[in-house]
């Protein structure tokens, strides 16, 4: 079945380090706990905020042993007035067996507002990310 694996998170600064350090970091959460591996994903699709232009997050998922070869794309997020600054989303597609209410979705930093409902289900609202 595919199904699609939900993860964001935040940076201080428009920092290319940072953004690529943080996208990597939750992409790899996301990975484990969904037991995902690169043949597995159909494709990922990474948004940033407006006020995020100093890398492409996609980037970061090459540094992924195995993973060069997931077709991946980077967008801006629709920038509504009062939406969370400097936010990395990812929209991971993969094939799995686990059930749409058993993926875990990831979110780190100021971005865990986004979603409180499945950060809870998630089981992760304890993360200090």
């Amino acid at each position: 079945m595919i199904r699609g694996v939900r993860g964001a998170t935040t940076v201080q600064e428009n920092d290319e380090l940072e953004i690529l350090e943080n996208t990597k970091e939750l992409i790899e959460e996301m990975i484990n706990r969904n037991n995902i591996d690169a043949e597995s994903i159909s494709h990922v699709f990474i948004s940033v905020t407006n006020d995020l232009n100093a890398a492409f997050p996609a980037k970061s998922l090459r540094q992924i042993p195995g993973f060069v070869y997931v077709p991946v794309m980077c967008m801006k997020e629709i920038d509504v007035p009062g939406s969370l600054a400097r936010c990395i989303r990812v929209m991971m597609v993969t094939n799995t067996t686990i059930h749409q209410q058993n993926i875990e979705h990831v979110f780190h930093h100021e971005a865990k507002q986004l979603r409180p409902d499945l950060i809870r289900k998630a089981g992760n609202d304890t993360d200090e990310r």
